[in-house]
């Protein structure tokens, strides 16, 4: 049996089942799978000869697109996480199949520079926020801003992965940015002002043809993984060094970190599936609108 590839996302959980045995103990045959040619999530800003911020049209959704099958760009992997406005939407085009008894929550805001004269919500009108496209930042920032400004009045700028709007952010060349997991925690270590909460969910995707023995292995060993951080989670946060770019570790102390995303072992219901759908489609999230897919053939578990 082929080993199952996991693409770790930026948090502890698969770190911690790897240290402490979990997946060994589940008997579950692994390896990571890190990031895409591209540079994946820890891919840098993008800008032109001139120095200007290049917009990039091409996030979660488009990397489970391009792949078609459930892996998530083009480094095949098994096992991966997005949004779950991204996966719902993959696994109703059929690019892959979600898990339906477990979620995560990450924590997430919209920060702006100690220097910024905004202060409230309501002070982001036609201010630039540099989001990811497709993608949670893209998503969470039109959740969270819609109960403070008309959709005329959110200005979103698609500038590329979590590690590429930390250094936007950083350098100053957005005014505003949404971000989530470890980027949130190294603005606010310099200083950086949230302005707006915008915590959301991750969902899981696999391919269709992976084995459900397996998911439920894997699923099995991040149980026992989230239980021992929320235990002590001091123990394993030197783990966000490994997915943090070197380029951010001067001035930036990962003991502070908070212990970031937290899996949900709920179910991922067919009303939570139909009513993210029902959600994106009145906003015209996506072009070709809602799939329509029966719950029983997107999700799995």
């Amino acid at each position: 049996m082929a080993k199952l590839r996991i693409q770790p996302h930026g948090r502890l959980q698969e770190w911690v089942a790897q240290e402490n045995g979990y997946f060994e103990d589940e008997g579950l045959d692994y390896e990571f799978k890190f990031a895409a040619p591209d540079g994946g999530a820890a891919a840098p800003l993008t800008k032109d000869n001139e120095g200007n911020v290049v917009s990039v049209t091409r996030g979660a959704y488009e990397l489970y697109q391009e792949s078609g099958d459930g892996s998530k760009g083009v480094d095949a992997c098994d096992v991966s996480s997005a949004c779950h406005w991204a996966v719902n939407q993959a696994s109703a085009s059929h690019f892959g199949r979600m898990w339906g008894r477990a979620y995560s929550v990450t924590p997430g805001g919209i920060y702006v520079p100690p220097e910024s004269t905004v202060r409230t919500p309501q002070d982001l009108v036609d201010v630039e926020i540099a989001v990811g496209y497709h993608s949670g930042s893209h998503f969470t920032t039109i959740q969270a801003l819609e109960v403070f400004l008309a959709p005329e009045q959110v200005k979103l700028r698609f500038i590329g992965r979590p590690m590429a709007r930390l250094d936007a952010a950083l350098d100053r060349s957005v005014p505003a940015v949404s971000v989530w997991g470890m980027a949130q925690n190294v603005l606010e270590q310099h200083d950086f002002r949230k302005i707006l909460d915008t915590t959301f969910m991750i969902g899981f995707l696999f391919p269709a043809d992976v084995e459900e023995a397996d998911i439920e292995k894997f699923m099995n060993a991040m149980r026992r993984a989230q239980m021992a951080i929320d235990l002590a989670p001091e123990r394993y946060k030197h783990y966000y060094l490994r997915e943090l770019p070197e380029r951010f570790h001067d001035g930036v102390d990962v003991r502070r970190f908070g212990n970031g995303e937290r899996i949900v072992f709920l179910p991922y219901s067919e009303e939570m599936y139909r009513e993210t759908q029902k959600w994106m489609e009145k906003r015209g999230l996506f072009e070709e609108g809602a799939p329509g897919t029966a719950y029983e053939t997107a999700v799995r578990g």
